[in-house]
C-alpha cells in the first residue's frame, strides 16, 4: 500500500474514533440532564429540629385521634336547681325552744307525761300521739292560742277538735273526748288555757279507758289540715 493510501486509511479511523467519542459524551450529559430534573422529595421537620426522611406512601400515619373534651367541673356558683337539697323532714326538734305549750289537761305537770309517740297500734300503725290520762270529765285546755277549724265525730278518736296554731303552721289534734266545752264552735279564736273540751273514753278508746289523745302535725296547707306530717308532743311538752 502506498504512502498516500495509508494516510487515508488513519485519517479516516480518526475520524471513526472522535465520532464514537463525541456520541458517548453526548449520551451521558442527556441522562445527567433527566436525573437533575427530577423532583426531589421534601424532607418533613421533626420537633427537634432535624429532618426526617420521607417513607413510602402506604407507611404514612393516620392523623391522631381528636381528644376527649375534658368534663366539665360542677361550678361553684351552680343555680339553685343544681344545689337544691332533699328537704328535712318535720321534727319536734325544730320547734323546741320556739313553741311555747302548756300541758292541755288541767292539773297534770309535765314531769308526770308518758312518750307514748312510737308506741304500735291495731292495723300494723304507730300511735304518733300523747296519752295523757285524767279522770272522766278534767278539763281539755287549749295547748296554745289559735282557732277551732273542725269539731268531728270519728270512729277511732271518738268526739274531737282539730286547732290551727295562729302562724297556720301546725294543727293540735284533741280526740277521746267527753264532749265539747259549752259555747265550743268552728272559727272560734281560743287562747292557751282555755277550757275548750272534757276528757272521756269516746271512739276506740275503750270503756274506762279515760284519756286524751293529743297530737301536732305541720301542715303545708292549712285547708288541708289532715294531710300534715305528726311531730312528737312529748319534747314539747315535757319541759
Amino acid at each position: 500500500m502506498g504512502t498516500a493510501q495509508t494516510r487515508v486509511v488513519i485519517l479516516a479511523l480518526t475520524a471513526a474514533l472522535l465520532a464514537a467519542v463525541l456520541w458517548t459524551l453526548k449520551y451521558r450529559s442527556s441522562i445527567s440532564v433527566i436525573e437533575t430534573n427530577q423532583p426531589s422529595p421534601t424532607p418533613a421537620f421533626s420537633p427537634s429540629g432535624g429532618t426526617i426522611p420521607p417513607g413510602p406512601a402506604e407507611e404514612t400515619s393516620p392523623p391522631p385521634a381528636p381528644s376527649p373534651e375534658p368534663t366539665q367541673a360542677a361550678s361553684p356558683f351552680a343555680s339553685p336547681e343544681e344545689t337544691r337539697e332533699t328537704p328535712t323532714p318535720a321534727s319536734e326538734n325544730s320547734f323546741v325552744g320556739r313553741l311555747n305549750l302548756i300541758v292541755p289537761v288541767a292539773g297534770v305537770r309535765p314531769d308526770q307525761l308518758i312518750d307514748t309517740f312510737g308506741d304500735a297500734r291495731s292495723e300494723g300503725r304507730v300511735h304518733e300521739a300523747i296519752d295523757i290520762p285524767a279522770p272522766a270529765g278534767t278539763p281539755v285546755l287549749a295547748a296554745a292560742d289559735g282557732e277551732i277549724i273542725k269539731l268531728f265525730p270519728s270512729e277511732r278518736g271518738g268526739t274531737t277538735i282539730y286547732q290551727l296554731s295562729t302562724d297556720k303552721k301546725l294543727v293540735f289534734y284533741y280526740a277521746h273526748l267527753q264532749r265539747y266545752a259549752e259555747g265550743i264552735a268552728v272559727g272560734n279564736r281560743v287562747h292557751q288555757g282555755d277550757v275548750i273540751a272534757y276528757v272521756g273514753d269516746s271512739g276506740n278508746a275503750g270503756a274506762g279507758n279515760y284519756h286524751l289523745h293529743f297530737s301536732i302535725s305541720v301542715v303545708a296547707d292549712p285547708k288541708r289540715y289532715w294531710e300534715g306530717t305528726n311531730i312528737n308532743p312529748y319534747p314539747l311538752l315535757h319541759r
